[in-house]
């Protein structure tokens, strides 16, 4: 009986293709706590915090919305993506920073582990990858509508990308292709 329960389960997972790495867009060293994005998402009329995870800075991942649920994080891509957000993203002046600890950077590692065993197809994304591609090279950054997650993550994760991965971004696509990575 078991197995039956099982295999009924996982024929109602929700197709996941895509993991969405993400930031609050807080200035460096606030920790936020998942409730209070919560009540931001709210606010801005969604149904319940738009992100599955939340990493705080002292690394802890919190449970945000159910992975069966579609997240509210990524325009055109919520229904097969799951939303993952670390605090940080700004320094102290309000401008766009990688300010994720170390203990964040493990955290993320170890997620995406945990996701990438239940999900082996899907590829890791920044926010920002899904910004338009004006000129058809690959997103950069005089094309990013948005700055999260402050660093690339298709590169960053490249050793755990599927081997069908299609990159978004203009540095991964030069990364897969062998070319020389240009700041």
């Amino acid at each position: 009986m078991l197995n039956a329960e099982l295999n009924q389960k996982l024929k109602k997972m929700r197709k996941v293709n895509k993991i969405v790495i993400h930031c609050t867009a807080t200035k460096e060293g606030n920790n936020v706590s998942p409730a209070t994005i919560k009540k931001w998402h709210l606010r801005r009329g969604f149904s319940d915090i738009g992100y599955h995870y939340i990493i705080g800075i002292e690394g802890k991942i919190n449970a945000g919305r159910p992975v069966s649920r579609a997240g509210a994080h990524v325009k055109n891509g919520n229904s097969t993506s799951i939303g993952i957000s670390y605090v940080g993203g700004l320094d102290i002046n309000g401008k766009a920073k990688d300010t994720r600890t170390e203990a964040q950077k493990a955290s993320l590692i170890k997620i995406l582990k945990v996701l990438k065993n239940i999900y082996p197809q899907a590829s890791i994304h920044g926010h920002r990858d899904y910004s338009p591609d004006k000129d058809g090279d690959g997103v950069e950054a005089h094309e990013f509508m948005k700055q999260c997650p402050c660093f690339s993550a298709e590169l960053e994760y490249l050793d755990l990308q599927p081997k069908s991965f299609k990159p978004k971004s203009k540095k991964a696509k030069d990364k897969l292709n062998g070319k020389k990575q240009s700041n």
